[in-house]
């Protein structure tokens, strides 16, 4: 399943025409890289790690990586801090025609972003388990284009259009917020955290190696995210060995609502957590967590490492 996909054919050794590309606008095209990005810069556990086949290649036609976290520097200091940097590729195809014949070269256009999150925790309980938190987003991100492009027969009409598809870059930026309802109930036989957020994101274009290419979109993403952990009984480094419930619900709406199939995505998680607070190491607790996925029209099965500090 891939999205965006008209393409570019080779042109070489057909001597009976310019080649022109067929169906391509290259501003509905960087929407689309846009739209992908917008995965991206959500923090968001259910999309973190994602690739989508293209059943007829049997090549990953998407790919995503999320790595990042939060925190509150203290309750004291209701100061929350998040961030996160992704890596996407999608791999479009773009067809040439010169009348009576028409090849298909893949593209491979490559996505790296980075997202900051500054907020502030407002108690909605006494004893601070129940926090309204808004925060504010800004984003980073930067395309590059890789297409081995030698000695192409092209109309001139098509030549801004390839020279992005050739070595083209394309860097965009984000600006939004999102609010979040977090639950942290910690207790010694158990530990609940359940958050609800709400992300909005405006991405928009600047610079490129092409004035052909400028494209925008927003990322409006709901995200039901709960948590379970107790202890199993077992010890190891000095403190009990827990076991670990997740259950994460995403909803997808604006531009990247069905553009990759699906407008939800679900992921329930078991795992394992080692608490090495006993020792004088910068890592308090390490998880891993096995994780179902699952929404329309996809599923898959995929292993979180996770973090505290």
């Amino acid at each position: 399943m891939v999205v965006f996909a008209p393409g570019i054919a080779l042109a070489q050794g057909l001597s009976d025409g310019d080649f022109n590309l067929i169906g391509t606008n290259l501003q509905k095209r960087a929407n689309g890289v846009l739209t992908l990005m917008a995965y991206s810069v959500v923090p968001d556990l259910t999309s973190s790690s994602l690739s989508i086949s293209n059943a007829a290649t049997d090549n990953p036609g998407v790919v995503m990586s999320q790595l990042g976290g939060g925190f509150t520097w203290s309750k004291g200091l209701p100061l929350y801090l998040e961030g996160a940097i992704a890596y996407s590729r999608y791999d479009p195809s773009f067809v040439a025609s010169n009348g009576s014949e028409s090849r298909r070269v893949p593209a491979k256009w490559n996505t790296v972003s980075a997202t900051g999150g500054i907020g502030w925790d407002f108690p909605l309980t006494e004893n601070k388990e129940l926090v309204f938190r808004p925060i504010f987003n800004f984003s980073l991100g930067y395309v590059a284009s890789d297409l081995s492009v030698a000695r192409f027969a092209v109309a001139r009409q098509a030549q801004r259009e390839l020279a992005f598809l050739d070595n083209g870059s394309l860097s965009a930026y984000g600006l939004g917020g999102a609010v979040m309802l977090d639950w942290e109930h910690y207790r010694q036989s158990h530990e609940v955290d359940i958050e609800l957020r709400y992300t909005n994101i405006y991405l928009h274009s600047f610079g490129g190696s092409s004035d052909a290419v400028q494209g925008s979109a927003t990322a409006q993403t709901a995200n039901l995210y709960a948590r379970w952990r107790a202890p199993t009984g077992l010890q190891a480094l000095d403190r009990p060995v827990r076991y670990v419930l997740e259950l994460s619900h995403s909803h997808y709406f604006g531009n990247q609502a069905g553009v990759l199939g699906f407008n939800y995505l679900t992921s329930l998680g078991v795992g394992l957590e080692l608490d090495t607070s006993a020792h004088e190491i910068f890592v308090t607790r390490a998880r891993a967590v096995v994780r179902y996925v699952f929404g329309n029209n996809v599923s898959g099965v995929s292993l979180g490492l996770a973090a505290s500090f």
